[in-house]
């Protein structure tokens, strides 16, 4: 008996294994990442951070035209302690998921409200609000992907995403 649990075992593992399955977990290739702000209260956002490594991203890696993570694995998470203005969108505290739509000279930055799925589930059907992200571009391209909330006064900052060479970013205000 103990001998045909041994071979079951063994058996389970080699097909596993011949069907490309890990026996155990699998360690995401891109590495979490997260960026917070506190003005009063506290903003925090969740995501994981690819790397280009000689890819080219936007209008290859990440197409034109298609809703895309705003970043790898697991979907971007926004977390907020206080009721925010983002550029005329108004969020409730709360969480939310974070999407970006790119397109070649404009990208738009979705907020939805499904929480808690894997990055390439979206329902258009949870979106709270839509806004045009500003862009810019780096002097240099930026190696791996970032989310940098920052302070531009007592109840105010500056939500960005980079990569490449594309600085896309919003302003807020908190409430």
């Amino acid at each position: 008996m103990k001998s045909m649990l041994i071979c079951a075992t063994l058996l389970t593992s080699i097909v596993g294994l011949a069907l490309g399955q890990a026996t155990e977990p699998r360690k995401p290739l891109s590495p979490p990442a997260d960026t917070s702000l506190t003005l009063g209260k506290t903003l925090s956002i969740k995501y994981s951070a690819p790397s280009m490594r000689g890819r080219k991203i936007f209008g290859g890696l990440v197409p034109y035209g298609k809703v895309w993570r705003a970043g790898a694995n697991a979907a971007t998470a926004l977390h907020t302690e206080a009721d925010l203005d983002l550029n005329g969108l108004a969020i409730p505290k709360g969480d939310y998921t974070l999407f970006i739509l790119p397109e070649e000279n404009q990208w738009t930055l979705i907020v939805n409200k499904q929480t808690g799925q894997w990055g390439l589930s979206y329902d258009q059907t949870k979106d709270l609000g839509r806004i045009k992200l500003d862009l810019s571009q780096t002097a240099t391209p930026l190696e791996t992907f970032k989310i940098k909330l920052s302070s531009s006064g007592a109840n105010s900052g500056k939500l960005e995403f980079a990569w490449e060479k594309t600085i896309a970013s919003a302003t807020f205000s908190v409430k």
